[in-house]
């Protein structure tokens, strides 16, 4: 269950967006995580799905509090899984505080994040590898021990082509290390990048760093050109890049990819392409309560310039346009969302996430769901303490056209679970789909999963969640 502090916090927000949602006739999209706080975004594309790794601002924080890392995943670039935290302070043995940004690859089957955290023994930052089997973990220490350590932060792993990969870190410096195929260890110690004017940009008014260059690295390469984007110029921070002929230079700097905006003096940037567009992940402090130590990811799609060069773009609440459609034939996890307003999530007993502490006039907002000849039947898991509260499905808005409404008895705890269904009308073609929920007072019910089914038919429920 979520804390009292979380809830708290939570419900100020939702209090906060209600008057939002008010004065403001379009719902934003971006951030693209409401429910809880989220930072140091570190996106890898894997079998058609952009899976994120996050940091988590805990509520009401002044400071950089971090305990734990967060996976989010997609297949649309606009409706979110929340896989939970499959790797925390915990993992790691050694470590004593500071789960900060990192970013993590897949190689032979397995998947590796590279964290920076404060250790035990020596109180300065390390960076540690976490490993596991699955792009959502749950990952586990690979070495028991750091890695890598030399008192700096927010590692970036690029694989280049011949298949030699760098580990690429620091703050106030940059420095890299060759890693080894095993992905754990590397050769030839720890290499300094040299930070020129001509490599990094100038900065001016601090003797001590002459560069723009200020942490955050994020390397990778496109059309055989590599790319260093970084936040630059503490404090507050802007997005800029540098690009190279080789992994390891020579740099040379290149402008600015995203000024100084959105509320929080931090910025982390994380470049893919997926399904034919480019997209660039940044954080502010866009959400309620939000700020320098109470950050939201958040996403824009853009296109490179033909000589290959990044243009310059702001943050917006509208986010990108959808990759793809959402089919609400197959079961899809309550935690998908593209909004969400009021809820929350926790571990589910079934495995998975579910939705919870649910109040009156929360829901969740699902887009670009293809219904195509239309939807007549609705099918949801559901736990409840409480009886006569209930699902109203909607499209539109919250408040849109009514297609149908599924009862939620009390099944005897808040998770002990069963599976309502009820008739829907209405639901054809695509458009957004909105969960709302209702009933007394207090939390209403928890939701695990949904799925439609068509022509009379009663949806054929996967056994198995949706892809994850």
């Amino acid at each position: 269950m979520a804390t009292t502090t979380r809830r708290f916090w939570t419900h100020l927000a939702v209090v906060v967006g209600l008057i939002l949602t008010v004065t403001t006739p379009a719902r934003a999209d971006n951030p693209i995580v409401q429910h809880i706080y989220t930072a140091d975004p570190a996106p890898l594309v894997h079998n058609g799905r952009v899976y994120l790794y996050t940091g988590h601002d805990e509520d009401g924080s002044t400071w950089f509090t971090m305990k734990e890392w967060r996976v989010w995943s997609s297949a649309d670039m606009v409706n979110w899984t929340d896989h939970g935290s499959p790797m925390s302070l915990a993992t790691f043995s050694w470590a004593k505080q500071d789960a900060w940004a990192g970013q993590a690859v897949e190689r032979n089957g397995k998947f590796y994040w590279y964290v920076p955290v404060v250790t035990k023994a020596t109180g300065r930052p390390a960076i540690g590898v976490g490993v596991s089997d699955s792009p959502t973990g749950p990952f586990r220490d690979a070495l028991g021990r750091p890695l890598v350590e030399n008192g700096e932060i927010d590692p970036s792993v690029m694989i280049d082509d011949d298949g030699q990969a760098y580990l690429y870190w620091g703050n106030p410096n940059l420095s890299y290390v060759r890693l080894n195929t095993d992905m754990i260890s590397y050769s030839g110690g720890i290499n300094r990048i040299p930070l020129t004017t001509a490599g990094f940009g100038t900065r001016t008014g601090d003797p001590n760093r002459p560069t723009l260059y200020e942490e955050g690295p994020w390397v990778y390469k496109r059309n055989g050109m590599y790319y260093n984007v970084f936040a630059a110029k503490c404090c507050s921070e802007f997005i800029a890049y540098s690009t190279s002929p080789g992994p390891t230079g020579p740099w040379t700097y290149r402008g600015t990819v995203m000024p100084t905006q959105g509320s929080s003096f931090t910025n982390h940037p994380g470049i893919i392409d997926f399904k034919g567009s480019s997209y660039f992940f940044y954080h502010n402090g866009a959400l309620p309560g939000g700020g320098g130590f109470t950050r939201s990811v958040a996403v824009e799609k853009f296109s490179y310039n033909a000589d290959g060069t990044i243009p310059t773009m702001n943050m917006t609440t509208a986010g990108p346009p959808p990759a793809d459609t959402l089919n609400p034939y197959g079961r899809q996890e309550a935690e998908t969302i593209a909004w969400g307003n009021g809820i929350e999530t926790e571990a589910a007993s079934e495995g998975g996430m579910n939705v919870g502490f649910i109040n009156n006039g929360d829901y969740i907002k699902v887009k670009n769901v293809a219904f195509g000849s239309g939807a007549t039947l609705f099918a949801a898991r559901v736990a409840s303490t409480t009886a006569g509260s209930s699902i109203e499905v909607r499209s539109g808005s919250p408040t849109g056209a009514l297609a149908g409404r599924c009862t939620v008895p009390n099944t005897g705890g808040w998770q002990t679970w069963t599976t309502v269904s009820c008739p829907v009308s209405g639901l054809t073609g695509t458009r957004d789909l909105y969960l709302r929920f209702s009933g007394g007072n207090n939390y209403l019910l928890n939701m695990n999963w949904w799925q439609f089914g068509s022509g009379g038919m009663s949806p054929q429920l996967d056994p198995k969640p949706g892809a994850q």
